[in-house]
């Protein structure tokens, strides 16, 4: 039997007929990332879940929800009741800055405020203050991307999709970006255009988003049309988009969408944030200042410096957007905390035969949805490997009978498959109302409530 946190790995029981596998999450919801993480414009990306839920179907498969490795059960107590056990439980906490300022008001995570959109029970009493003109985004990959977009969606565009189903966003969110006052997001990056982290789906999407004009500085771009030939394909595809977007005339069309926009967003190169300026009064934040940087070595190498100079750039909110960590589950597991890792070899945990571990935890917070299944799969094979060679116990093991007790004695009452089928339906059924594919719940003790528990 295996056991695996906060992931689905179905390689196990596809290929070993008498696996069972059992998927212990801290949320009393399934789905993890691909539900608080995904856009809630991108409804296409969570289809995903249907894939999860055949899996979770199985009858040798069950998911516990309201359940935290950790605290409610330890890994060893994990390890004694299963032959093998899988973390797959991301990275959920997000890199500092670690600049003077980052703690006033107006500066948040990326991470929490995507979480406050989506429904993420953790942060949902985020309340962001929308007022100000300007937002800064530290940092520039999707993520980054995603919230510059959700911020500079016309009110109208979101009532638009919500009439045709295509967003889960919440209501509470909804209500406060219906009254934002944000016109201009400014994204910022230590180096240039040939090391963003965002995606070409994810730039085209910004170029075209309604009511909003880019503002590219055609210098950024010098010489960049050279470079770009030894560069891999998506980069020179990505690359090139910028390129056209900064340097070249738009065509009527584009130049009369782009002339009518009443929102902008834009790239800031070659800049590192020092310091989130406070307001005359010392009570939210109202700037970055910001340290102007060159690039020194080549390819992977490549590193941005300080050239000495200096710049304000006012706003009045800072998102910062610069990597998420993952943390220790338990003082059993090894951890690198510098990496914010567990330590592990093709998935097996150094020094702990039986234990395993996939995604984020594994690698570090790096790729999509995709490439984490993939490395799922991965983890999946070298456990069955493991099996085969006989290096997994072999006698039998309680598996969740034994974990069961555990947690009833502590009081702790999981949230099963069919439970979750439950809440599904009750958000489904209060999204009706409203025209949206669903209503999140955010409270976990509403969703205990309604379970009955």
């Amino acid at each position: 039997m295996t056991t695996c946190k906060a992931g689905v790995m179905p390689l196990a029981s596809q290929q070993h007929p008498q696996a069972h596998v059992d998927i212990y999450e801290k949320q009393p919801v399934p789905f993890g990332l691909v539900r608080f993480g995904v856009a809630p414009d991108h409804p296409e990306v969570k289809n995903v879940i249907n894939t999860f839920t055949q899996t979770a179907h199985s009858g040798r498969c069950a998911f516990w929800g309201n359940v935290e490795v950790g605290r409610d059960v330890t890994v060893p107590e994990l390890r004694e009741a299963y032959h093998a056990v899988v973390l797959s439980y991301g990275a959920e906490d997000h890199r500092a800055l670690e600049i003077p300022g980052e703690e006033l008001p107006g500066v948040c995570s990326a991470r929490a405020f995507v979480g406050w959109y989506n429904g993420l029970p953790e942060n949902r009493e985020l309340e962001p203050d929308l007022c100000c003109d300007t937002a800064v985004i530290l940092g520039q990959g999707n993520v980054a991307l995603d919230v510059a977009r959700i911020l500079l969606t016309p009110p109208e565009h979101l009532e638009a999709l919500l009439l045709c189903q295509r967003t889960d966003i919440t209501k509470a969110a909804l209500g406060v970006l219906r009254q934002s006052r944000v016109k201009t997001v400014w994204l910022v990056g230590r180096r240039g255009p040939l090391q963003v982290a965002f995606t070409i789906k994810e730039l085209r999407e910004m170029i075209q988003l309604p009511g909003a004009r880019p503002i590219l500085d055609p210098a950024d771009f010098l010489g960049l049309q050279d470079k770009i030939k030894e560069v891999p394909r998506p980069r020179k595809r990505l690359t090139e988009l910028l390129l056209r977007t900064a340097t070249e005339k738009p065509g009527p069309e584009e130049a009369a969408r782009r002339a009518s926009a009443s929102r902008a967003w834009g790239l800031r190169f070659f800049r590192s944030p020092q310091q989130v300026l406070p307001s005359p009064d010392g009570r939210r934040a109202a700037g970055v200042r910001l340290a102007v940087t060159r690039l020194e070595g080549v390819g992977e190498a490549t590193r941005a410096v300080p050239t000495g100079d200096m710049e304000d750039l006012p706003c009045g909110l800072v998102l910062s957007s610069v990597g998420y960590k993952s943390r220790p589950v338990d003082p059993s597991v090894p951890f690198d905390s510098e990496l914010g890792v567990i330590p592990n070899v093709e998935g097996r945990v150094m020094d702990v035969p039986g234990l395993y571990c996939s995604g984020w935890v594994k690698r570090g917070p790096t790729g999509v949805i995709a490439t984490t299944m993939t490395d799922s799969f991965l983890t999946g094979q070298m456990l069955l490997q493991d099996l085969k060679a006989g290096l997994l116990p072999s006698g039998p093991r309680p598996g969740y009978a034994a974990i069961q007790a555990l947690l009833s004695s502590r009081g702790v009452r999981p949230v099963s498959f069919s439970d979750w089928e439950k809440l599904d339906a009750e958000e489904v059924a209060r999204g009706q109302g409203t025209g949206k594919p669903r209503e999140k719940l955010v409270d976990p003790q509403e969703m205990l409530r309604l379970l009955g528990h």
